[in-house]
Order: C-alpha cells, then structure tokens, then sequence
C-alpha cells in the first residue's frame, strides 16, 4: 500500500533515551512586524530579539545546510503571555497569519535531545535503509490550513555535519513503509543548543 501523502512538519514522538515524550515545550515570541505565516509542526530559529517580559523572539526557520533550527512549534496563537495559545478574535485556527497586526506567543519544543516524525519530500529518489544514519535538510511548504506543510528534503542526503536532521530510521507504524512519503525519525543535527554532528 502507498504512503499517504500528509505533511506535518515535525512531530516530536520520543527522547534519543527511549522516553516517551512529555510534551513540554517553552514559551518564545513572534513579533507584530514578522511577515512568515505558522502553524503547528513548522520549524523555527532564535530571531536575535524578544518582547517587552524578556520572552525570547523566533521566526521562521530557513531551509538549507548550515542554517540551525530551534525546534518545531506546538501550540500556536497566543496573544497574550503566560495565557492561552489562542486568539481570542480567531478561536477556529491555530495558525499564525503572514499579515500580523500583532505579535504572538507560540510553544516551542526546543530540547535538542527529542525525535521526531517528519515526512519525506524533495525531488529526489525513495530513501531506503542504507540511508539510515545520513543527514538531511528541511523542505519548506505550505500548511493546510491546521498543520505545517513542512518535509525533509530526501535529495539532500548526506554526512556533513551542518545539515539540518539526521535519520533514525523509518517510523515503525501501520500504513508506512520505505517510498515516497515514509514518515521517518529525525533528530535536528544542527540545532540552536546543540552542536551538529557527520551523518554516516
């Protein structure tokens, strides 16, 4: 059976130590003057500045070696600090628009120890097991109205160790197999927090 094809840019599923993940995230900052839409799964980068509390700003990560991601958003919409991740104006969505008359609060799982599922994208062939163990880039998509559009890009395989994600291995669920689509394991490789490392 085919791979179905249905990004949500990165999920976190577990810990590099076995763990389940608890779904803990922190609070970082989306400035009114920010002009990339976000929904829930997509990657995002330190921007360099913060608000008013001292909560720290992000943006929209940039895919592509040598560019370092902090981690995917959780929970998104939040208008106001240490409250709901929702606007209030705009309860049925939980994505961030481009045009921000605004700025947001967003939850962010930035633990460089999580793993999480992604999809497969990119022009190039269905990676297979030998892949196992290389590193990827991200690919940059549209969401769907309710999650990120986001995939890896399996045409960028490779070991170096700036690249963005590192393979751990197919996502062991029904309905998915090694082929265009797979849903694998990744860990982000070159990470805010963390330092990169060669793929093999």
């Amino acid at each position: 059976m085919a791979n179905v094809n249905a990004p949500a840019g990165l999920s976190p599923v577990q810990y590099k130590n076995g763990a389940p993940w608890t779904g803990g995230g922190r609070v970082y900052y989306i400035a009114a003057a920010d002009v990339n839409a976000y929904a829930i799964g997509d990657p995002v980068t330190l921007s360099g500045s913060g608000d008013g509390n001292g909560v720290p700003g992000v943006t929209l990560a940039t895919a592509g070696t040598a560019s370092p991601v902090l981690g995917p958003i959780l929970g998104s919409g939040g208008i106001v600090m240490g409250g709901a991740f929702t606007d209030p104006a705009n309860i049925n969505t939980t994505v961030i628009p481009a045009a921000k008359t605004k700025g947001y609060y967003v939850l962010v799982c930035d633990d460089p120890n999580v793993i999480f599922e992604m999809q497969e994208g990119g022009a190039g062939a269905a990676l297979s097991a030998s892949n196992i163990g290389q590193n990827v880039n991200l690919l940059a998509g549209t969401n769907s109205g309710y999650f990120s559009g986001w995939t890896f890009n399996n045409a960028t395989t490779g070991t170096g160790a700036t690249l963005q994600l590192q393979l751990m291995g197919l996502a062991l669920k029904a309905g998915n197999g090694f082929g265009q689509y797979a849903k694998w394991l990744v860990r982000i490789n070159n990470h805010q927090y963390a330092a990169g490392v060669a793929g093999v």
